[in-house]
Protein backbone atom coordinates (compact mmCIF):
# COMPACT_ATOMS: atom_id res chain seq x y z
CA UNK A 1 0.00 0.00 0.00
CA UNK A 2 1.55 3.11 -0.89
CA UNK A 3 2.37 6.02 1.67
CA UNK A 4 0.03 8.59 1.70
CA UNK A 5 2.44 11.08 2.71
CA UNK A 6 3.97 11.16 -0.88
CA UNK A 7 1.26 11.89 -2.72
CA UNK A 8 0.97 14.55 -4.19
CA UNK A 9 -1.60 16.47 -2.19
CA UNK A 10 0.34 16.18 1.00
CA UNK A 11 3.38 16.96 -0.41
CA UNK A 12 2.16 20.13 -2.31
CA UNK A 13 0.81 21.24 1.68
CA UNK A 14 4.31 20.79 2.94
CA UNK A 15 5.96 22.58 -0.05
CA UNK A 16 3.80 25.44 0.68
CA UNK A 17 3.97 25.63 4.12
CA UNK A 18 7.96 25.88 3.66
CA UNK A 19 7.18 28.49 1.38
CA UNK A 20 5.40 30.79 3.80
CA UNK A 21 8.32 30.33 6.58
CA UNK A 22 10.93 30.93 4.32
CA UNK A 23 9.77 33.43 2.18
CA UNK A 24 7.27 35.45 3.23
CA UNK A 25 9.24 37.21 6.68
CA UNK A 26 11.87 38.24 4.87
CA UNK A 27 9.81 39.85 1.91
CA UNK A 28 7.73 41.58 4.11
CA UNK A 29 10.57 42.69 6.51
CA UNK A 30 11.58 44.18 3.23
CA UNK A 31 8.38 45.65 2.61
CA UNK A 32 8.53 46.87 6.22
CA UNK A 33 11.91 49.00 5.48
CA UNK A 34 10.58 49.87 2.03
CA UNK A 35 7.29 51.77 3.28
CA UNK A 36 9.50 53.04 5.80
CA UNK A 37 11.92 55.04 4.08
CA UNK A 38 9.44 56.01 1.90
CA UNK A 39 7.15 57.67 4.58
CA UNK A 40 9.17 58.44 7.27
CA UNK A 41 9.10 62.13 6.07
CA UNK A 42 5.67 62.33 7.62
CA UNK A 43 7.42 62.35 11.14
CA UNK A 44 10.31 64.20 10.15
CA UNK A 45 7.67 66.91 7.98
CA UNK A 46 7.58 69.88 11.00
CA UNK A 47 11.44 69.44 11.92
CA UNK A 48 12.53 69.04 8.74
CA UNK A 49 10.08 72.08 6.92
CA UNK A 50 11.14 74.62 9.86
CA UNK A 51 14.49 73.80 8.94
CA UNK A 52 14.57 73.62 5.31
CA UNK A 53 12.09 76.69 4.97
CA UNK A 54 9.84 74.50 3.57
CA UNK A 55 5.73 75.00 2.55
CA UNK A 56 2.87 72.78 3.18
CA UNK A 57 2.90 72.87 -0.45
CA UNK A 58 6.49 72.29 -0.90
CA UNK A 59 6.53 69.57 1.41
CA UNK A 60 3.48 68.16 -0.29
CA UNK A 61 4.90 68.16 -3.69
CA UNK A 62 8.23 66.57 -2.41
CA UNK A 63 6.42 63.88 -0.80
CA UNK A 64 5.23 62.85 -3.98
CA UNK A 65 7.80 63.21 -6.29
CA UNK A 66 8.79 59.87 -5.11
CA UNK A 67 6.02 58.36 -6.74
CA UNK A 68 6.99 60.23 -9.80
CA UNK A 69 10.35 58.77 -10.49
CA UNK A 70 9.10 55.25 -9.21
CA UNK A 71 6.17 55.32 -11.61
CA UNK A 72 8.42 56.25 -14.04
CA UNK A 73 10.81 52.86 -13.72
CA UNK A 74 8.47 50.65 -12.36
CA UNK A 75 8.08 48.59 -15.88
CA UNK A 76 11.33 48.79 -16.51
CA UNK A 77 12.51 47.18 -13.40
CA UNK A 78 10.15 44.51 -13.62
CA UNK A 79 11.01 43.36 -17.04
CA UNK A 80 14.67 43.34 -15.75
CA UNK A 81 13.76 41.08 -12.85
CA UNK A 82 12.61 38.41 -15.27
CA UNK A 83 15.99 38.93 -16.98
CA UNK A 84 18.26 39.02 -14.05
CA UNK A 85 16.05 36.65 -11.67
CA UNK A 86 14.46 37.60 -8.80
CA UNK A 87 17.31 36.95 -5.74
CA UNK A 88 19.42 39.28 -7.75
CA UNK A 89 17.24 42.51 -9.15
CA UNK A 90 15.21 42.45 -5.71
CA UNK A 91 18.69 42.42 -3.79
CA UNK A 92 19.56 45.51 -5.55
CA UNK A 93 16.35 47.07 -5.50
CA UNK A 94 16.70 47.09 -1.17
CA UNK A 95 20.72 47.43 -1.32
CA UNK A 96 19.91 51.05 -3.53
CA UNK A 97 16.91 52.50 -1.69
CA UNK A 98 18.61 52.04 1.57
CA UNK A 99 21.61 53.84 0.62
CA UNK A 100 18.79 56.66 -1.17
CA UNK A 101 17.16 56.81 2.31
CA UNK A 102 20.16 57.52 4.86
CA UNK A 103 21.49 59.52 1.84
CA UNK A 104 18.20 61.74 2.52
CA UNK A 105 20.39 63.17 5.38
CA UNK A 106 22.09 65.36 3.44
CA UNK A 107 19.19 67.72 2.58
CA UNK A 108 19.65 71.09 2.23
CA UNK A 109 17.17 72.90 0.47
CA UNK A 110 13.83 72.69 -1.36
CA UNK A 111 16.04 71.64 -4.57
CA UNK A 112 18.14 68.50 -3.04
CA UNK A 113 14.64 68.09 -1.07
CA UNK A 114 13.00 67.28 -4.40
CA UNK A 115 16.17 65.42 -6.17
CA UNK A 116 16.37 62.98 -3.30
CA UNK A 117 12.95 61.93 -3.20
CA UNK A 118 13.10 61.21 -6.64
CA UNK A 119 16.32 59.31 -6.54
CA UNK A 120 14.88 57.09 -3.85
CA UNK A 121 11.81 56.82 -6.10
CA UNK A 122 14.01 55.36 -8.68
CA UNK A 123 16.29 53.30 -6.70
CA UNK A 124 12.97 51.51 -4.82
CA UNK A 125 10.76 51.07 -8.23
CA UNK A 126 9.72 47.52 -8.79
CA UNK A 127 10.22 45.82 -5.59
CA UNK A 128 6.25 45.72 -4.76
CA UNK A 129 4.98 44.35 -7.85
CA UNK A 130 8.41 42.25 -8.47
CA UNK A 131 7.14 40.74 -5.34
CA UNK A 132 3.68 40.09 -5.88
CA UNK A 133 4.98 38.69 -9.42
CA UNK A 134 7.09 36.43 -7.55
CA UNK A 135 4.80 34.90 -5.28
CA UNK A 136 2.63 33.79 -8.23
CA UNK A 137 5.61 31.12 -9.07
CA UNK A 138 5.19 29.76 -5.33
CA UNK A 139 1.50 30.26 -4.48
CA UNK A 140 -1.13 28.72 -6.06
CA UNK A 141 -4.53 30.88 -6.54
CA UNK A 142 -6.55 29.66 -3.40
CA UNK A 143 -3.57 31.55 -1.27
CA UNK A 144 -2.63 33.79 -2.85
CA UNK A 145 -4.78 36.80 -1.10
CA UNK A 146 -3.43 34.95 2.10
CA UNK A 147 0.30 34.97 0.81
CA UNK A 148 0.20 38.81 -0.14
CA UNK A 149 -1.34 39.49 3.32
CA UNK A 150 1.49 38.13 4.94
CA UNK A 151 3.93 39.97 2.47
CA UNK A 152 1.90 43.35 3.08
CA UNK A 153 1.82 42.70 6.66
CA UNK A 154 5.01 44.98 5.91
CA UNK A 155 2.89 48.40 5.66
CA UNK A 156 0.92 48.19 8.92
CA UNK A 157 4.20 46.85 10.37
CA UNK A 158 6.17 49.49 9.45
CA UNK A 159 3.90 51.75 11.08
CA UNK A 160 4.79 50.29 14.45
CA UNK A 161 8.40 50.25 13.71
CA UNK A 162 8.09 53.89 12.63
CA UNK A 163 6.29 54.72 15.31
CA UNK A 164 8.00 53.39 18.50
CA UNK A 165 11.90 54.56 17.18
CA UNK A 166 10.65 57.81 15.69
CA UNK A 167 9.93 59.98 18.78
CA UNK A 168 13.15 58.07 20.19
CA UNK A 169 15.41 59.27 16.87
CA UNK A 170 14.37 62.53 16.58
CA UNK A 171 15.55 63.51 20.36
CA UNK A 172 19.09 62.56 19.44
CA UNK A 173 18.70 66.31 17.68
CA UNK A 174 22.41 68.02 18.61
CA UNK A 175 23.95 64.18 18.61
CA UNK A 176 27.18 64.36 16.62
CA UNK A 177 26.35 67.77 15.32
CA UNK A 178 22.83 66.49 13.50
CA UNK A 179 19.05 67.17 13.30
CA UNK A 180 17.32 64.66 14.91
CA UNK A 181 15.19 64.64 11.82
CA UNK A 182 18.54 63.77 9.85
CA UNK A 183 18.95 60.95 12.20
CA UNK A 184 16.02 59.35 11.48
CA UNK A 185 16.68 59.11 7.61
CA UNK A 186 20.30 57.99 8.40
CA UNK A 187 18.87 55.10 10.79
CA UNK A 188 15.87 54.05 8.89
CA UNK A 189 17.57 53.71 5.62
CA UNK A 190 20.37 50.89 7.29
CA UNK A 191 17.85 48.19 7.55
CA UNK A 192 17.53 48.25 3.85
CA UNK A 193 20.59 47.72 3.02
CA UNK A 194 21.22 44.59 5.32
CA UNK A 195 18.32 43.11 4.24
CA UNK A 196 19.16 42.86 0.50
CA UNK A 197 22.67 40.98 1.86
CA UNK A 198 20.12 38.12 3.16
CA UNK A 199 17.97 38.10 0.15
CA UNK A 200 20.98 37.78 -2.06
CA UNK A 201 21.84 34.67 0.35
CA UNK A 202 18.91 33.23 1.12
CA UNK A 203 15.66 33.75 -1.63
CA UNK A 204 15.89 31.68 -4.54
CA UNK A 205 15.12 32.44 -7.94
CA UNK A 206 12.15 29.80 -8.07
CA UNK A 207 11.30 26.57 -6.97
CA UNK A 208 13.43 25.26 -9.44
CA UNK A 209 15.87 26.76 -7.11
CA UNK A 210 14.62 26.10 -3.93
CA UNK A 211 17.29 23.31 -2.02
CA UNK A 212 15.14 23.36 0.85
CA UNK A 213 12.27 21.47 -1.04
CA UNK A 214 12.52 17.55 -1.39
CA UNK A 215 11.83 15.88 -5.21
CA UNK A 216 8.32 14.75 -4.13
CA UNK A 217 7.70 18.49 -3.07
CA UNK A 218 8.87 20.95 -5.73
CA UNK A 219 7.74 18.39 -8.42
CA UNK A 220 3.87 18.78 -6.75
CA UNK A 221 4.25 22.13 -6.49
CA UNK A 222 5.39 22.51 -10.14
CA UNK A 223 2.80 20.69 -11.25
CA UNK A 224 -0.09 22.18 -9.85
CA UNK A 225 1.07 25.67 -11.12
CA UNK A 226 1.08 24.43 -14.46
CA UNK A 227 -1.73 22.74 -14.00
CA UNK A 228 -3.30 26.13 -12.86
CA UNK A 229 -1.29 28.21 -15.07
CA UNK A 230 -2.72 26.12 -18.55
CA UNK A 231 -6.57 26.94 -17.28
CA UNK A 232 -6.19 30.42 -18.02
CA UNK A 233 -5.92 30.05 -21.50
CA UNK A 234 -3.08 31.26 -24.31
CA UNK A 235 -3.98 34.56 -24.72
CA UNK A 236 -3.55 34.78 -20.50
CA UNK A 237 0.33 33.95 -21.34
CA UNK A 238 1.25 36.09 -23.66
CA UNK A 239 4.11 38.37 -23.42
CA UNK A 240 4.39 42.04 -22.28
CA UNK A 241 2.00 43.55 -25.01
CA UNK A 242 -1.10 41.46 -23.92
CA UNK A 243 -0.64 43.09 -20.08
CA UNK A 244 -0.08 46.95 -21.94
CA UNK A 245 -3.07 45.85 -24.28
CA UNK A 246 -5.63 44.70 -21.99
CA UNK A 247 -8.35 47.11 -21.16
CA UNK A 248 -8.43 44.91 -17.81
CA UNK A 249 -5.04 46.48 -16.58
CA UNK A 250 -5.66 50.02 -16.68
CA UNK A 251 -9.12 49.59 -15.29
CA UNK A 252 -7.34 47.96 -12.22
CA UNK A 253 -4.97 50.35 -12.46
CA UNK A 254 -7.36 53.26 -12.33
CA UNK A 255 -8.82 51.28 -9.23
CA UNK A 256 -5.44 51.11 -7.54
CA UNK A 257 -4.54 55.19 -8.39
CA UNK A 258 -7.63 56.02 -6.44
CA UNK A 259 -6.73 53.70 -3.36
CA UNK A 260 -3.25 54.20 -3.28
CA UNK A 261 -3.97 57.84 -3.49
CA UNK A 262 -5.68 57.87 -0.79
CA UNK A 263 -3.85 56.13 1.28
CA UNK A 264 -0.58 58.40 0.76
CA UNK A 265 -2.72 61.83 0.82
CA UNK A 266 -3.30 60.40 4.26
CA UNK A 267 -0.27 58.76 5.62
CA UNK A 268 2.01 61.69 5.14
CA UNK A 269 0.06 63.82 7.21
CA UNK A 270 -0.98 61.13 9.75
CA UNK A 271 1.18 62.12 12.26
CA UNK A 272 0.58 66.03 12.48
CA UNK A 273 -3.31 65.20 12.19
CA UNK A 274 -2.98 62.51 14.87
CA UNK A 275 -0.75 65.76 17.12
CA UNK A 276 -3.25 68.40 16.03
CA UNK A 277 -6.12 66.43 17.26
CA UNK A 278 -5.04 65.21 20.17
CA UNK A 279 -2.64 67.42 21.61
CA UNK A 280 0.25 64.70 21.89
CA UNK A 281 3.46 64.64 21.98
CA UNK A 282 5.45 63.43 19.15
CA UNK A 283 6.46 60.28 21.44
CA UNK A 284 2.92 59.43 22.37
CA UNK A 285 1.49 60.10 18.78
CA UNK A 286 4.50 57.53 17.81
CA UNK A 287 2.49 55.12 20.28
CA UNK A 288 -0.98 55.75 18.78
CA UNK A 289 0.64 55.29 15.18
CA UNK A 290 2.15 51.53 16.87
CA UNK A 291 -1.44 50.93 17.87
CA UNK A 292 -2.54 51.75 14.59
CA UNK A 293 -0.62 49.31 12.37
CA UNK A 294 -1.26 46.69 14.79
CA UNK A 295 -4.77 46.98 14.10
CA UNK A 296 -4.19 47.23 10.20
CA UNK A 297 -2.33 44.08 10.60
CA UNK A 298 -4.58 41.86 12.11
CA UNK A 299 -7.54 43.38 9.34
CA UNK A 300 -5.45 42.33 6.76
CA UNK A 301 -4.75 38.84 7.68
CA UNK A 302 -8.14 38.10 8.83
CA UNK A 303 -9.53 39.85 5.63
CA UNK A 304 -7.00 38.06 3.18
CA UNK A 305 -7.61 34.34 4.94
CA UNK A 306 -11.35 35.11 4.90
CA UNK A 307 -11.21 36.14 1.40
CA UNK A 308 -9.30 32.83 -0.07
CA UNK A 309 -11.63 30.67 2.02
CA UNK A 310 -14.90 31.39 0.52
CA UNK A 311 -13.41 32.38 -2.80
CA UNK A 312 -14.44 35.81 -3.10
CA UNK A 313 -12.84 38.83 -4.01
CA UNK A 314 -15.20 41.57 -4.75
CA UNK A 315 -16.66 42.20 -1.77
CA UNK A 316 -13.72 41.67 0.46
CA UNK A 317 -12.22 44.70 -1.51
CA UNK A 318 -15.13 46.93 -1.82
CA UNK A 319 -16.47 46.83 1.97
CA UNK A 320 -13.34 47.99 3.71
CA UNK A 321 -13.30 50.48 0.66
CA UNK A 322 -16.72 52.20 1.58
CA UNK A 323 -15.59 51.99 5.46
CA UNK A 324 -12.81 53.99 4.99
CA UNK A 325 -14.40 56.49 2.95
CA UNK A 326 -16.91 56.76 5.72
CA UNK A 327 -14.30 57.37 8.16
CA UNK A 328 -12.60 59.63 6.27
CA UNK A 329 -15.30 61.86 6.10
CA UNK A 330 -16.31 61.41 9.55
CA UNK A 331 -12.35 62.68 10.19
CA UNK A 332 -12.81 65.46 8.60
CA UNK A 333 -15.80 66.67 10.25
CA UNK A 334 -13.39 65.80 13.39
CA UNK A 335 -10.66 67.54 12.59
CA UNK A 336 -12.88 71.05 13.04
CA UNK A 337 -12.97 69.83 16.40
CA UNK A 338 -9.89 69.01 17.39
CA UNK A 339 -10.84 66.03 19.20
CA UNK A 340 -10.58 62.25 19.51
CA UNK A 341 -13.30 61.73 17.07
CA UNK A 342 -10.77 62.62 14.51
CA UNK A 343 -7.99 60.92 15.88
CA UNK A 344 -10.16 57.46 16.23
CA UNK A 345 -11.69 58.03 12.53
CA UNK A 346 -8.31 58.27 10.98
CA UNK A 347 -7.01 55.64 12.73
CA UNK A 348 -9.52 53.18 11.61
CA UNK A 349 -9.16 54.66 8.24
CA UNK A 350 -6.13 53.85 7.87
CA UNK A 351 -6.39 50.23 9.04
CA UNK A 352 -9.32 49.12 6.66
CA UNK A 353 -7.32 50.55 3.69
CA UNK A 354 -4.68 47.53 4.82
CA UNK A 355 -7.57 45.07 5.32
CA UNK A 356 -8.41 45.19 1.59
CA UNK A 357 -4.90 44.86 -0.11
CA UNK A 358 -4.70 40.96 -0.44
CA UNK A 359 -7.35 40.37 -2.01
CA UNK A 360 -6.98 43.33 -4.19
CA UNK A 361 -3.02 42.85 -5.33
CA UNK A 362 -3.99 38.90 -6.29
CA UNK A 363 -6.68 39.68 -9.02
CA UNK A 364 -3.53 41.02 -11.58
CA UNK A 365 -1.84 37.70 -10.86
CA UNK A 366 -5.07 35.49 -11.23
CA UNK A 367 -5.76 37.13 -14.59
CA UNK A 368 -2.37 36.74 -16.52
CA UNK A 369 0.75 34.71 -16.19
CA UNK A 370 4.18 34.71 -16.79
CA UNK A 371 5.80 37.90 -18.15
CA UNK A 372 1.96 39.42 -19.00
CA UNK A 373 1.40 38.73 -14.97
CA UNK A 374 4.82 40.66 -14.33
CA UNK A 375 4.32 43.52 -16.60
CA UNK A 376 0.63 43.97 -15.96
CA UNK A 377 1.16 43.84 -12.40
CA UNK A 378 4.12 46.37 -12.42
CA UNK A 379 1.51 48.72 -14.87
CA UNK A 380 -1.29 48.59 -12.47
CA UNK A 381 1.42 49.61 -9.85
CA UNK A 382 2.67 52.18 -11.88
CA UNK A 383 -0.92 54.00 -11.94
CA UNK A 384 -1.60 53.17 -7.98
CA UNK A 385 1.94 55.04 -7.42
CA UNK A 386 0.88 57.79 -9.83
CA UNK A 387 -2.46 58.61 -7.14
CA UNK A 388 1.07 59.02 -4.32
CA UNK A 389 2.03 61.83 -6.07
CA UNK A 390 -1.15 63.55 -6.85
CA UNK A 391 -2.80 63.39 -3.55
CA UNK A 392 -0.15 64.60 -1.13
CA UNK A 393 0.47 67.43 -2.66
CA UNK A 394 -3.63 68.04 -2.98
CA UNK A 395 -3.63 67.95 0.68
CA UNK A 396 -0.67 70.36 1.12
CA UNK A 397 -2.41 72.38 -1.79
CA UNK A 398 -5.90 72.42 0.17
CA UNK A 399 -3.68 72.96 3.64
CA UNK A 400 -2.29 76.09 2.62
CA UNK A 401 -5.41 77.66 1.71
CA UNK A 402 -7.72 76.44 4.19
CA UNK A 403 -5.29 76.41 6.82
CA UNK A 404 -5.74 72.85 8.30
CA UNK A 405 -6.40 69.42 6.93
CA UNK A 406 -10.07 68.97 7.56
CA UNK A 407 -10.75 70.05 3.60
CA UNK A 408 -8.29 67.56 2.19
CA UNK A 409 -8.88 64.66 4.33
CA UNK A 410 -12.69 65.04 3.49
CA UNK A 411 -11.86 65.17 0.06
CA UNK A 412 -10.03 62.14 0.40
CA UNK A 413 -13.37 60.11 0.68
CA UNK A 414 -14.12 60.70 -3.02
CA UNK A 415 -11.52 58.64 -4.28
CA UNK A 416 -11.90 55.77 -1.93
CA UNK A 417 -16.46 55.99 -3.03
CA UNK A 418 -15.00 55.72 -7.44
CA UNK A 419 -12.49 53.02 -6.44
CA UNK A 420 -15.04 50.68 -4.46
CA UNK A 421 -17.55 51.59 -7.86
CA UNK A 422 -14.91 50.47 -10.06
CA UNK A 423 -14.26 46.91 -8.33
CA UNK A 424 -17.78 46.65 -7.65
CA UNK A 425 -18.36 46.71 -11.41
CA UNK A 426 -15.59 44.86 -12.96
CA UNK A 427 -15.84 42.05 -10.70
CA UNK A 428 -19.67 41.84 -10.74
CA UNK A 429 -20.86 37.91 -11.04
CA UNK A 430 -20.93 36.52 -14.13
CA UNK A 431 -24.45 35.12 -15.15
CA UNK A 432 -22.07 32.23 -16.61
CA UNK A 433 -21.12 29.53 -14.42
CA UNK A 434 -18.10 29.58 -12.54
CA UNK A 435 -15.25 27.43 -13.56
CA UNK A 436 -13.11 28.46 -10.73
CA UNK A 437 -14.13 28.28 -7.28
CA UNK A 438 -11.15 29.74 -5.41
CA UNK A 439 -11.05 33.14 -7.94
CA UNK A 440 -14.30 34.45 -8.78
CA UNK A 441 -13.06 37.52 -10.38
CA UNK A 442 -11.53 36.62 -13.47
CA UNK A 443 -14.24 34.29 -14.41
CA UNK A 444 -16.54 37.24 -13.99
CA UNK A 445 -14.86 39.03 -16.24
CA UNK A 446 -15.19 37.21 -19.26
CA UNK A 447 -18.68 39.29 -20.61
CA UNK A 448 -16.11 42.37 -20.35
CA UNK A 449 -12.98 41.04 -21.65
CA UNK A 450 -12.43 37.40 -22.88
CA UNK A 451 -9.31 37.77 -24.34
CA UNK A 452 -8.17 37.50 -20.45
CA UNK A 453 -10.57 35.00 -19.31
CA UNK A 454 -9.63 31.86 -17.99
CA UNK A 455 -11.01 29.69 -20.38
CA UNK A 456 -9.74 31.92 -23.16
CA UNK A 457 -8.81 29.65 -26.50
CA UNK A 458 -7.07 29.91 -29.08
CA UNK A 459 -3.52 31.79 -29.76
CA UNK A 460 -2.00 35.86 -29.03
Amino acid sequence: MPDASLSPEPALERALSQARWRLLPLLSLGYIAAYLDRVNISFAQEPMSHALGLTAETYGLGAGLFFVSYALFEIPSNALLLRFGARRWLARIMLTWGLMAMAMATVHSSTSFYSMRMLLGIAEAGYFPGVIFYLSLWFPARERARAISLFYLGLPLSNVVMGAAAGTLLRLSGTLHLAGWQWLFLVEGLPAVLISLAVFALLPDDPHDAKWLAPEERNALLEHLQGEASGLGAAAHGGWRLALRSPMTWLLGGGYFLMLGANYGLSFSLPAMLAQATGLSSTAVGSLVVWIGVAGASLMLLNGIHSDRNGERRWHIVAPLLIMGALLLLAGGGLRLHGWLAALALGAGVAAYSSFQGPMLSLPITIFSGEAAAVGMAAINMCGIAGGFVFPYLMGWLRERTGGYAAGVSVLAVPCALAAVIIAVLLKPSSRPQQNAIADEPSSLEEWFPDVAPDAEGGS
